[in-house]
């Protein structure tokens, strides 16, 4: 019974030694790499930049008035012979133009250029968007890949563990259940490392879905950036964010857009004129052509005003108030979400303080401290193994911490719209090793 699982220990470690040994030929990966990879690979971004161009495409025509008519007739013909009826044939051409009143041509140009600015804002928008989306599958792919090396790393110490009590079995100073013990938790040990592989496969195919790449394509190991030592106020972010959130500025610029269309639909009701010029001309007796011109001058008659122009001024304040809510609304969480993403940064950063300089250090020395005594019997093995699997959940706990806080501080820099850190400076904590 003691030798059975030593069988199937080396055979997990024999397929797992291949995947890891291929992470040494695997290049780093360094955040500032990946967003600058991000606007030339993403269609998204190039979605919502096409979307915002288009926008603009639409202020010129919304400040034109419609086009003009013109009309081509041959006036009173006789049938069937369609000849000239004499005096009163003629040849006529008329040009007609429709002229809106009010300033309503600039208030939809307005309302127009308003819009564009919120297609472009909400562009600039999705790419912080999609730069924080990077930024979780990235802290993702290095939580993975740390947690594999603690994972090795504890493995090897696991297989330590089982030789030193093998040894102290063989000469009668230990136990049989110390063995069985031990081989039962590198077997753990070695199948955490496989399902973490897997684990890693995904996060992978996820990054490399947002650069528009094959699943397949190998990413070298993340590195973890160096965060800042501490954050702005809390009332300098709320009322950074407030003014350049992307998302902000989208619903400011729909509520001037708004504001232009419910000026414009106040000023539907005047009457739109219309003038027109007309030329007409039929050949004389005497072999001259007589030549003659109208003048005309018209307006619209608002005889459905209370069913149409009014009905469209009821529309466009209620849009107006509902942009204006949307931008509360959006103000309000925004303002809620940066205190809670602030809150999370600032317990991540202390809580890494305090597992690096407190709490992984007692607790390592804890376990040579607990090694020692049981290579002299003074503790028994489940002491032991104890504190190295609590050794173990600390490191995990620690890298897991870090990829909050990094997956966090992108976040709150698209509440932003500007960096916290510069993503391609690297931590020393997260240099792979």
């Amino acid at each position: 019974m003691v030798f059975k699982p030593l069988f199937w220990v080396g055979v997990l470690t024999l397929i797992v030694a291949p995947v890891l040994h291929g992470q040494d030929s695997v290049p780093v990966l360094r955040l500032g790499d990946l967003y600058r990879s991000l606007p030339a690979a993403s269609p998204r971004i190039a979605a919502a930049t096409a979307l915002a161009r288009a926008a603009e495409f639409r202020i010129a025509p919304a400040r034109r008035p419609p086009d003009p008519q013109v009309q081509v007739g041959w006036m009173n013909r006789m049938l069937p012979g369609l000849e000239r009826n004499d005096p009163l044939g003629m040849d006529q051409i008329q040009v007609m133009q429709m002229l809106p009143v009010a300033g309503q041509l600039g208030l939809a140009g307005r309302a127009a250029s308003e819009r564009a600015a919120a297609e472009h804002a909400r562009a600039t928008d999705v790419e912080w968007e999609v730069r924080a989306r990077a930024a979780m599958a990235y802290y993702d792919l290095y939580r993975m890949d740390r947690s594999l090396v603690v994972a090795h790393e504890t493995l090897r110490l696991l297989q330590d563990l089982l030789k030193q009590a093998e040894t102290m079995y063989g000469v009668g100073e230990g136990r049989q259940a110390d063995v069985l013990r031990a081989q039962v938790e590198v077997a753990r040990m070695t199948e955490e490392i496989l399902r973490m592989e897997a684990d890693r496969l995904g996060a992978a195919a996820r990054l490399n879905a947002l650069v528009a790449r094959s699943p397949y394509q190998v990413i070298g190991t993340p590195m973890l950036p160096r965060f800042p030592v501490e954050l702005p106020p809390l009332d300098s972010l709320i009322a950074n964010a407030d003014a350049r959130r992307p998302m902000v500025q989208v619903a400011q610029a729909n509520v001037r857009a708004a504001d232009a269309d419910a000026k414009r639909a106040r000023r539907e009701i005047w009457p739109d004129l219309q003038v027109g010029v007309q030329y007409g001309q039929r050949p004389m007796a005497d072999g001259s052509t007589d030549r003659m011109v109208s003048l005309m001058l018209g307006a619209s008659v608002p005889i459905f005003a209370g069913s149409r122009q009014l009905a469209m001024r009821r529309e466009a304040e209620a849009m107006r108030t509902m942009v204006g809510a949307e931008l509360e609304e959006m103000r309000a969480d925004t303002r809620g979400r940066v205190g809670e993403l602030h809150a999370v940064v600032e317990r991540a950063r202390r809580l890494g303080d305090l597992y690096r300089g407190t709490i992984l250090p007692q607790a390592d020395a804890t376990v040579l401290s607990a090694r020692a005594a049981y290579r002299v019997g003074a503790v028994d093995f489940m002491t032991v193994l104890d504190d190295q699997m609590t050794v173990n959940r600390y490191r995990q706990d620690l890298i897991a911490l870090d990829a909050e806080r990094g997956q966090s501080l992108a976040e709150l820099e698209m509440l932003l719209g500007r960096e916290l850190f510069d993503p391609s400076a690297v931590s020393e904590d997260g240099a792979p090793r």
